[in-house]
């Protein structure tokens, strides 16, 4: 049974978007999936996102993919919110990777923009609607046109919003404009999906983040989120700055990248990168130490 969740914050508010640890050999390694996510837990998040890019979802496998869910669902689906990530550019593949996830025990779907393709806005309607329409499981859609090469545009969003399942959306778009017309017309809950924006995005509306840096962070990202709806506008500010370092080193290059190296750092399971991507450098897991020791984080 997923842990309690409202119509306000479905998911709950401090989310991880976690790794998928690897064996020395890269292989899948369960044993550090479920190790690892009860950490993330221990230290604050109230649910964690499996399968995103962060996840490698690009080099998984479907069965690696229902593993992990299951394994992670196991360790802690009765503590945190466990959400699936199973968009694709590839709508019926989707489908089957959203229904693959309800059987796993997912609690939540994320469902990323169609990538590379470039669909119009009703294609993009169509793809999330059927996802949707495959499970009773509540979807969580993922805006970003940085990756994706094509955004949701405000229309969309809030036709999405009247979706019975479709109930929040992921926003990495990087446009304060853009989501404060969405926050307001869609009925959506939102939620960061860029770690330097988590406040501002507060600020107009977000309920929560899905965070890279609450790998190492999300007890501090706990704090600031507190704050904010405290209406401690200094506290949460003096969080946010605080955090600057962290948020700025750990995406000095690929994100996944560098969050595996200070995993590994700290002695959690975390393992290689599968290519495309590589480990990082000595030069740079050096430089992310500094930045981290700046962000009071310490490895």
């Amino acid at each position: 049974m997923a842990p309690t969740s409202t119509p306000h914050a479905p998911f709950g508010r401090v989310l991880t978007a976690m790794v998928t640890p690897f064996t020395a050999d890269g292989g899948l390694d369960l044993d550090g999936a479920q190790r690892l996510a009860s950490h993330l837990v221990d230290l604050g998040n109230d649910g964690l996102v499996l399968n995103g890019t962060t996840g490698e979802s690009p080099t998984t496998s479907d069965a690696e993919k229902a593993q992990l869910v299951r394994a992670v669902v196991e360790a802690v689906g009765d503590r945190a919110h466990v959400v699936a990530g199973c968009g694709t550019n590839d709508t019926a593949h989707s489908v089957e990777l959203a229904r693959q996830a309800e059987a796993a025990g997912a609690h939540g779907l994320l469902v990323v923009t169609p990538y590379y393709s470039k669909p119009p806005q009703e294609g993009l309607y169509r793809h999330n609607v059927a996802v949707a329409d495959a499970t009773g499981l509540p979807v969580m859609l993922y805006d970003i046109p940085g990756r994706s090469g094509v955004a949701l545009s405000h229309e969309t969003l809030v036709r999405l919003g009247e979706h019975p399942r479709i109930v929040a959306n992921k926003d990495a778009k990087g446009d304060l404009a853009a989501a404060s017309w969405a926050i307001a017309r869609s009925g959506l809950a939102w939620y960061s999906g860029d770690d330097i924006l988590n406040l501002p995005l507060l600020s107009v509306g977000a309920v929560g983040m899905v965070s890279v840096v609450g790998h190492l962070v999300a007890d501090r990202l706990g704090e600031l989120v507190e704050a904010y709806g405290a209406g401690d506008t200094a506290r949460a500010t003096a969080v946010h700055q605080s955090l600057l370092p962290v948020y700025t080193g750990m995406f000095r290059t690929q994100g996944l990248i560098l969050t595996k190296a200070a995993l590994g750092l700290a002695g959690h399971p975390a393992g290689p990168v599968r290519l495309p991507l590589v480990d990082a450098t000595p030069e740079e897991i050096a430089r992310l130490k500094e930045d981290l020791a700046a962000g009071g984080v310490h490895l």
